[in-house]
């Protein structure tokens, strides 16, 4: 089965936490995704432990990566 069409393929989700987070900062992405790991002591350790144990935060966070993607903002 190949990949070609997923554009999450071969991005880890601390990649993809990094990068959101130096795109947007702590504060934007707590507003972007509003969950409580974001928004309270944010550290990357924290947030992906939060985020591997719950799924519907996960998807949340790569649906945001996605979008990120194809926006032409970029700092």
């Amino acid at each position: 089965m190949t990949q070609a069409n997923n554009p999450l393929h071969g991005i880890t989700l601390q990649m993809m936490l990094e990068e959101l987070v130096e795109r947007y900062g702590w504060a934007t992405l707590a507003e972007l995704v509003p969950i409580r790991c974001f928004a309270h002591q944010p550290s990357i350790k924290s947030c992906l432990v939060f985020l591997r144990r719950t799924p519907w935060a996960r998807e949340k966070v790569e649906q945001l990566y996605v979008r990120s993607l194809k926006s032409p903002f970029r700092r």
